[in-house]
């Protein structure tokens, strides 16, 4: 075992093939700031995400708009059609997530995000050329497409940087991605205010063009990246995953530190393929829920615990917190101008991320999911009770001539509480289970069927904010549901069943590499996780068959 000083590279002979390690702690080389400035770069690709997510709602507002795709002076968009424009969105990323898990297979990490770029180009064209002919169909056709494109990007920019970025560091880099989507949520709020005045067809078109920004600068600077060196390995090209690697960690081909982390990747994949093989497109997909249910490290467990991990960061209520709480509270009179009170939320979301990429390496994955369904649960359940007792529930009528429907809260100061607490749920949810779920679903998956594994993850994440944004108008329309504040206690006890989830099944991931994931989740079980600690590692102890990995102790 070498006893070098941490900066040198574990000593080797070469005799042919790449050179093995016993010690644990040098299987990667010492993080430089290029190689932490490269694997960070994809994250920008969360602006899609966010940005999306963030520009419909002005551009339904616009009169412009309206006027296009309904009728000359109406009101608004019909509930129908707003429910169609913005859910399709959703239809499109939930198919594209599952199509990049095969592309991402066949063309590589790198090339799947560029082609995601190019679809999501085409769409933002469709959409661009609304108002023309049949409005409602461009807009609606070029959101579909477009979501495919956030598709492919949403869950391949995960397992790309989840794959090339350093162990120590991986949690706080891919907790950029989360950051990134904030971003885009914030500048959408931003255009959208700007362009609101408009009376010509920039009201709209403006957001909407801003997207190819988005796509340029990321599809060109991954041109200048190499690719995964995990999905070369996962192809048996090690001369292109010897130098992806060297690129990504900034060291020389011939580095002993390249030699012994490109041996680990080897051994690694060579083991996990005599667990997983090689096998037909549908054998592919079929291997992701394989194995038994109450067996930590089987497949189907592994595919259920990141396909729910997504389904419970939807669960926790934030959409609903950013794109309906804002009406509810103006409707009390609490607030005069939605615009600034939806900012302050942003901006709370934004600035409360970054928190994560110290706190996720720092106390773990693990921990920061606890505490945060800790700390959103008890947020929900005090906005819920302060409501439906003394805040939002209770209203008088106070018509006036511009709004004769207008009602005003009985007590203000109850209102401005929820208002606070609602704030404190999304420094919660932004610092913990924002990008939390992300960083996991990124980690947990063995190399024959990550991205697959991935994409059906991020497939998640869309379906439930699909379902969620469709029955959420029937829990709390006034001529429907109308649970008023009541809501808040669904939101609660959901937060409440993903800290017990998170308890029982959640493992440990901080520290450790891909590989030792996958070791971890052999041995211990989710509780007793975080007290695991690699004793060896896969080149070092495994037999192999390669024909380019030589056995050499280090």
């Amino acid at each position: 075992m070498s006893t070098h000083d941490e900066k040198e590279a574990p000593a080797a002979s070469h005799v042919g093939g790449l050179a093995t390690t016993q010690d644990v702690e040098r299987i990667e080389a010492p993080v430089t700031w290029k190689a932490y400035l490269l694997c960070a770069f994809a994250s920008f690709g969360g602006i899609f995400f966010g940005y999306d997510s963030g520009y419909i709602n002005g551009v339904l507002g616009s009169q412009i708009f309206i006027d296009a795709v309904e009728f000359a002076g109406a009101k608004a968009v019909s509930e129908s059609r707003t429910s169609l424009i913005v859910s399709i969105l959703s239809c499109g990323t939930f198919f594209g997530a599952l199509i990049a898990g095969d592309a991402a297979d066949w063309i590589g990490r790198k090339w799947t995000v560029i082609l995601g770029c190019l679809i999501y180009i085409i769409g933002v064209v469709i959409q661009m050329i609304t108002g023309l002919g049949d409005p409602l169909a461009a807009i609606v056709a070029g959101r579909l497409i477009a979501g495919i494109g956030v598709g492919f990007e949403s869950a391949v920019v995960i397992l790309y940087m989840s794959e090339i970025c350093p162990r120590k560091v991986r949690g706080a880099l891919v907790a950029g991605y989360q950051f990134c989507i904030t971003i885009g949520i914030m500048l959408a709020a931003c255009v959208v205010y700007a362009t609101e005045g408009r009376t010509d067809t920039g009201s709209y078109r403006i957001p909407i063009a801003i997207q190819f920004l988005w796509a340029i600068i990321l599809a060109g600077g991954l041109m200048m990246l190499p690719d995964s060196p995990r999905y070369f390995v996962k192809k048996a090209n090690l001369p292109a995953a010897t130098d992806a690697l060297a690129r990504l960690r900034g060291q020389p081909k011939d580095s002993e530190y390249i030699q012994v982390e490109l041996a680990e990747i080897v051994a690694n994949e060579e083991y996990e393929r005599q667990l997983i093989p090689n096998t037909t497109w549908f054998g592919s997909w079929a291997n992701c829920f394989k194995g038994s249910l109450f067996k930590a490290n089987s497949n189907l467990r592994k595919t259920i615990l990141g396909t729910s991990l997504q389904m419970m960061q939807q669960w926790t209520g934030v959409n609903f917190i950013f794109y309906y709480s804002t009406p509810f509270l103006k409707s009390t009179g609490a607030i005069s101008n939605s615009f600034v009170i939806s900012m302050i939320f942003t901006v709370i979301n934004v600035c409360s991320t970054p928190i994560s990429f110290w706190t996720v390496e720092r106390f773990g994955r693990r921990t920061i999911l606890l505490w945060g369904a800790l700390g959103m649960l008890i947020c929900q359940f005090l906005v819920a009770i302060i409501g439906v007792t003394v805040g939002f529930n209770h209203t008088f009528p106070a018509p006036t001539a511009e709004d004769p429907e207008r009602t005003l809260a009985n007590n203000i100061s109850a209102v401005n509480a929820q208002i606070a607490f609602i704030a404190i749920f999304i420094f919660f949810f932004a610092s913990t289970w924002g990008p939390g779920a992300w960083i996991l679903i990124g980690e947990i998956f063995p190399l024959p069927i990550r991205s697959r594994g991935v994409g059906l993850s991020t497939a998640s994440n869309w379906l439930w904010n699909t379902i969620i944004a469709v029955i959420t108008p029937y829990m709390v329309g006034t001529d429907k549901g109308n649970m008023k504040s009541s809501v808040f206690f669904v939101w609660g006890a959901l937060c409440t069943f993903a800290l017990i989830y998170t308890f029982l099944f959640v493992p440990e991931t901080k520290g450790l590499s891909l590989e030792q994931v996958d070791k971890m989740m052999e041995e211990t079980t989710p509780r007793t996780s975080a007290k695991w600690k690699p004793h060896t590692t896969f080149a070092g102890s495994q037999p192999t068959n390669s024909a380019y990995l030589k056995q050499e102790s280090v």
